[in-house]
């Protein structure tokens, strides 16, 4: 087995003859194996111990046990006590979710502090097979069915080449005690059922279970390669920035699994990335969030943006000068009409004699409604923007500017109201200057 674990070692590049290693050892078969090995083979190893007080008496025994081996193998030991239940209940998680996180975020803060090159974890060759039936049960993506990975980041697994079954003799035929967990003997965790129940019926059909899911984890964790360089390769095809176009995302042989890819880093899951391909082909805009990020179609596009709660706001305007805005100034000047209208959008002219004074600028409220010039009636803003297809983003930002009776003069940038346009009769007028940031 000593070999076996070499030469994995090796294939894989997990750490080379120089690299200070931390050693997870919690007593049992397989990190007590884990410790042997690389010390046998001449790695430089230091060892660490979590009791998470969760077994009562047998808690203090694997401490004991681990502080006793290490005294006699000449290896630094940090242990570290854990209030496992407490630390549960206030994140509102599993207990073997937390003592998953206070476990590895021990290692990484040791690893910080002393310089240790790799983390070494006892997963072996039957805990790659059982994670494959689990994640299959649950329901997995590609990613799922490779199994345990021989490295993630700084974490190392030496010992997924070989199997339970040659640990433990690995460690008989060294006379080499160890301390068995009672919970890993009784099916109260699903994996416990895989591990004790499911795997051995399996056993019944393929003698070779075991070595079979491990093999097939390997060959899907190397295909699961490809997939994701072909995957990274069609999202520069679709994808620019924050936008997919939406023509060539259907070009692409799997779409909704090239969305999903791209999408599932925000937060987005299997079944809102349906809702969002199912839209694509209806008429309008559809919003699919997730943790606060919305896709957004429109004009051809997918847009992937932050859905934020707009901000309500109102500001008093002078009859002259400037107002500062979070989204930019607004200058007022009431002058003399000399019968000139600049042509720029961020600019309106409006007669002085029809608007109630004074003015404000205001964000948009659900309701608004204004006469646009050139339209007959009035037209719900929301509405108008739709038809001039402005972005969700750009709606969120759109302002009026009202007279003292509530009535929109202005849509900013956008389009005067019919009823304060000026005309034959306009003797004075309003000119307000928008500059946005």
């Amino acid at each position: 087995m000593k070999y076996k674990v070499e030469n994995y070692i090796e294939k894989h590049k997990l750490f080379d003859r120089q690299s200070s290693l931390l050693v997870a050892l919690s007593g049992g078969a397989d990190s007590v194996a884990l410790l042997h090995v690389l010390l046998s083979l001449g790695y430089r190893c230091e060892a660490v111990h979590c009791n998470f007080h969760l077994r009562g008496e047998e808690s203090y025994r694997d401490e004991l046990f681990v502080r006793e081996l290490c005294g006699r193998l000449g290896v630094s030991l940090f242990v570290e006590e854990f209030d496992t239940l407490s630390y549960a209940k206030e994140n509102g998680i599993s207990i073997e979710m937390a003592a998953r996180q206070l476990r590895y975020g021990l290692f990484e803060k040791l690893r910080r502090e002393r310089g240790f090159d790799a983390i070494a974890v006892a997963h072996h060759r039957d805990d790659s097979a059982e994670t494959l039936l689990l994640n299959l049960i649950r329901g997995t993506g590609i990613k799922g069915l490779r199994g345990i990975q021989p490295k993630n980041g700084h974490i190392v697994r030496p010992l997924l080449c070989v199997g339970r079954e040659e640990i433990v003799d690995y460690l008989q035929h060294r006379e080499e005690p160890f301390v068995t967990d009672s919970t890993n003997l009784t099916c109260d965790y699903t994996r416990n059922k895989i591990r004790l129940e499911v795997i051995p019926k399996l056993g019944e059909i393929n003698p070779s279970i075991k070595e079979s899911l491990a093999s097939t984890a390997y060959m899907v964790g190397e295909a699961e390669k490809i997939y994701r360089k072909a995957i990274e390769e069609a999202e520069e095809r679709v994808k620019e920035g924050n936008s997919i176009d939406i023509a060539s995302l259907m070009r692409e042989v799997a779409p909704a699994t090239l969305l999903h890819e791209i999408l599932s880093p925000y937060g987005f899951n299997s079944t809102q990335v349906e809702n969002i391909i199912t839209s694509i082909g209806s008429e309008g805009c559809k919003v699919v969030a997730a943790d606060g990020i919305a896709v957004v179609k429109e004009r051809g596009k997918l847009l992937i943006t932050e859905l934020r709660e707009r901000q309500k706001w109102e500001l008093l305007l002078p009859e002259s000068g400037t107002t500062d805005t979070v989204l930019g100034s607004m200058d007022i000047q009431a002058t003399a009409f000399d019968g000139t209208i600049p042509k720029e959008k961020n600019i309106a002219t409006l007669d002085y004699d029809k608007l109630r004074m004074p003015l404000t600028l205001r964000t948009l409220r659900n309701g608004d409604r204004f006469a646009p010039f050139g339209m007959r009636g009035t037209k719900l803003v929301s509405d108008y923007l739709t038809d001039k297809k402005r972005s969700l983003a750009e709606r969120q930002r759109q302002l009026a500017v009202c007279d003292a009776e509530g009535n929109i003069a202005w849509l900013v940038g956008e389009r005067l109201a019919a009823p304060f346009c000026v005309d034959k009769n306009t003797k004075s007028v309003v000119r307000l200057s928008w500059k946005g940031v």
